[in-house]
């Protein structure tokens, strides 16, 4: 069986398999069993019970010379909703759900072409180690699988992501941290009919608040947004309470906590000035990503892509990803395009040339990083 013919069934195979986010065991143990097949030493470890998932992050690694350096290669195992029972179909060749529920291609995409580069790479007697692999948990679910991941768990760190709708060969470099507010608005209630200069309205002190923030686009490297308010209870009742779901998102984190201590303000500003008050939470959920241009894995990805004709170039988005996390964390990771097509919709697919070009991309990236000689 060829690449193509192997990544193809490979990927086929995933997606039929249900891993939505907290319910990716049974993806897990079908990886775990590949992983120790090929000669991997597995484990898994318990950060889905920090979250109530049903298993926890798949790490797995392959010995080399000791004082040579592995890298780690990542995807995520999880799915968004419904993705449950897909049912795949191939049509010009590419890959679409039946239409009811998503495909899996993110980041099953990722993981198949990893998997398969590095079976590839043993078949011809090649070698691969020393080299890493972190499948995580609930990547969908705000990137908890990487959060709770501890650190020390992983030999390496250099990592590379295969998880973008960028096009392959983009090499995602930068991205935003995110900062998310929840805010809490008590007015008063009354009679909206009767005696309304009785009553304190929350939707009054909310609009005085918004018409003071700074929303949406701020700099170059800053964005906020409010997202979802609700609150009432009948047209005839001044509204006594709403509450507000907020975020913000910027490269620099210093602008950031900024930005949110921004917004803050305003709701305490426009309370007290209209006579309620206002319960504000504030967090940063994750890092921003900013890897030089010219870091090591940088540099190891263009040469990589080089090899089987693709020009790569660094790029940056305005998502967040488990790069994000793992990069706050010490690890210097890189997310890389792999060109997945309307993700979180019924309409996703994902083209078999892209499986096939990002497997012989993973095959060159362990070829370079093993004759360059590196050394811990």
């Amino acid at each position: 069986m060829n690449i193509k013919e192997n990544v193809t069934e490979r990927f086929l195979t995933y997606v039929q398999i249900s891993s939505e986010t907290k319910n990716e065991k049974n993806f897990a143990d079908f990886l775990l069993k590949e992983l120790t097949q090929l000669g991997f030493q597995v484990e898994m470890d318990d950060a889905g019970a920090s979250f109530g998932g049903n298993c926890g992050n798949i790490i797995a690694y392959m010995p080399g010379q000791a004082d040579e350096m592995p890298i780690f290669l990542s995807g995520h195992m999880d799915t968004v909703s419904p993705g449950v029972d897909i049912i795949p179909e191939i049509r010009d060749g590419v890959v679409y759900s039946k239409g009811d529920t998503i495909l899996g291609g993110d980041d099953k995409a990722g993981i198949a072409s990893i998997i398969t580069a590095i079976e590839s790479l043993l078949s011809q007697g090649k070698k691969v180690g020393p080299l890493e692999l972190l499948f995580t948990v609930a990547e969908e679910g705000g990137l908890r699988g990487s959060q709770y991941l501890d650190p020390s768990k992983l030999k390496s760190k250099q990592g590379f992501i295969l998880d973008s709708s960028k096009h392959v060969g983009e090499i995602i470099t930068k991205a935003p941290g995110q900062g998310h507010i929840s805010a809490k608005i008590y007015g008063k209630a009354a009679h909206a009919g009767v005696c309304p200069e009785n009553g304190i309205s929350a939707v009054s002190i909310f609009t005085e608040a918004i018409q003071s923030m700074k929303l949406l686009r701020i700099d170059e490297e800053t964005t906020a947004n409010i997202g979802k308010v609700s609150g009432g209870t009948a047209t005839n009742i001044v509204m006594p309470m709403m509450t507000v779901e907020a975020e913000a998102r910027s490269l620099n984190l210093d602008k950031l906590q900024d930005q949110m201590n921004h917004m803050e303000a305003c709701f305490l500003n426009a309370a007290k000035k209209l006579g309620g008050h206002v319960e504000i939470e504030q967090k940063i959920l994750y890092p921003s990503l900013n890897v030089a241009s010219d870091a090591f894995g940088v540099m190891l990805a263009k040469k990589a892509f080089r090899s089987i004709g693709i020009e790569a170039e660094t790029t940056f988005t305005g998502g967040g990803s488990d790069a994000n996390v793992l990069n706050g964390k010490g690890f210097e990771v890189i997310n890389l395009g792999i060109n997945e097509q309307k993700a979180h919709t019924l309409d996703e697919c994902y083209a078999i040339d892209d499986l096939v070009i990002m497997t012989l991309f993973v095959e060159s990236l362990i070829n370079e990083k093993n004759n360059s000689k590196h050394h811990i």
